[in-house]
């Protein structure tokens, strides 16, 4: 939601999930976006604590993620879980699981949130950003950017953690995740966010553009 929703975006997504839960199952963890550095940020500036700063992060992804729980209608659940018992309770039901943030756990954003879910479900990690993958520096601002398409968990970790973790902070993967796909050996795929052929393609199997994490 950069200014309104995206409706056809959301459509095109519905529209390609749907067809893919013939062979597969999602727990699809939404992010607080534009909507949650608003309040994180006025509320940096008043001076509120990052604690504080997190919760009201995490509220915002709980409320995205149960408006797109409705807008996937039957296909998903119309609920989101809480903690990770209540999610593999609901995975047994349905085919999707929309979930935001769980418990507040400090230098953690969605990212961290959707690696703690798939170590818990022993599955691959796939987060959708708004680039192509992991790059030698940022490619809005660098034009010379080297995309990177393969990079070790050990490299990718020490890329991650130089930086000092902010709520609501924009980075292709958080520290907290970075931790936890290092500690569990998770492998993890970065795609653009926007390019719901591509997505496919991976989930597919096919050829596709992103940057893998192993």
């Amino acid at each position: 939601m950069p200014n309104e929703i995206d409706y056809d975006f959301l459509k095109k997504l519905k529209e390609i999930i749907t067809r893919l839960t013939k062979k597969n199952k999602f727990v699809i963890v939404v992010g607080g976006g534009r909507t949650a550095r608003i309040y994180i940020n006025a509320l940096r500036k008043e001076g509120v604590n990052e604690r504080l700063q997190s919760l009201i992060g995490i509220g915002i992804t709980r409320l995205n993620a149960r408006f797109c729980a409705n807008f996937f209608g039957k296909i998903g659940s119309q609920h989101t879980p809480s903690n990770l018992k209540e999610l593999t309770n609901m995975m047994r039901i349905d085919k999707v699981v929309f979930s935001g943030g769980l418990r507040f756990i400090p230098n953690n954003t969605s990212d961290g949130t959707a690696a703690q879910i798939a170590n818990h479900l022993k599955t691959e990690f796939i987060n959708l950003t708004n680039v192509d993958g992991l790059y030698s520096k940022d490619p809005k601002k660098f034009k010379d950017a080297i995309f990177i398409p393969k990079i070790s968990i050990n490299d990718f970790y020490k890329i991650a953690t130089k930086m000092e973790y902010k709520p609501g902070q924009h980075f292709v993967l958080d520290q907290h995740a970075a931790e936890i796909i290092k500690k569990h050996k998770i492998r993890t795929v970065i795609l653009n966010g926007k390019n719901l052929n591509n997505i496919e393609n991976y989930l597919e199997g096919r050829k596709f553009v992103g940057t893998v994490i192993e």
